[in-house]
């Protein structure tokens, strides 16, 4: 699964008091601070196609074009989707992205699914970076935690057309 241990992880802040006052984007923006990954994102599912609702870019800079909507078919979400989980910390060593476009592109992928109440899958939420990175054990479970709390709030704001 491409995990390091992490023995040390570093305090984290409570993800849930940062969502109900300060929003999403302010919580993915704590998440992405604890982990050495460029970006943490949301991607929601359209149909046969992936939306980024919420972006954080350590750097600050506007969202990569190629990446506001992602055909499903060639995503990597696709896997989360799928199998409820993809960690790679170097996608041009991983097999299971082999023939998609962002194989070599987005290097480092650390993703887990959002759902619906119910269980049906809605998107999913994830680090990544254009260079190689690993996450801890710990820093995995994290967001993995993190997919469950903002699933509702993610899928709120995607029915009423917000993001970030």
């Amino acid at each position: 699964m491409n995990l390091t241990t992490d023995a040390a992880a570093a305090p984290y802040q409570d993800l849930g008091e940062v969502l109900r006052q300060r929003g999403v984007q302010e919580a993915l923006r704590c998440l992405n601070a604890e982990v050495p990954h460029r970006y943490t994102a949301v991607f929601v599912l359209d149909g046969d196609l992936l939306r980024n609702l919420y972006m954080v870019d350590k750097l600050g800079e506007a969202r990569p074009e190629q990446l506001a909507v992602v055909p499903l078919g060639s995503s990597f979400c696709q896997f989360v989707l799928r199998d409820g989980l993809l960690c790679t910390e170097d996608s041009r060593e991983e097999r299971l992205l082999d023939g998609s476009p962002y194989q070599g592109m987005v290097i480092a992928y650390h993703g887990v699914p959002l759902t619906h109440g119910d269980g049906r899958l809605a998107g999913t939420l994830c680090h990544f970076d254009l260079v190689r990175q690993s996450l801890s054990e710990a820093q995995f479970e994290r967001l993995q935690q993190a997919g469950r709390l903002l699933s509702d709030p993610v899928l709120r704001a995607a029915a009423q057309g917000e993001g970030g």
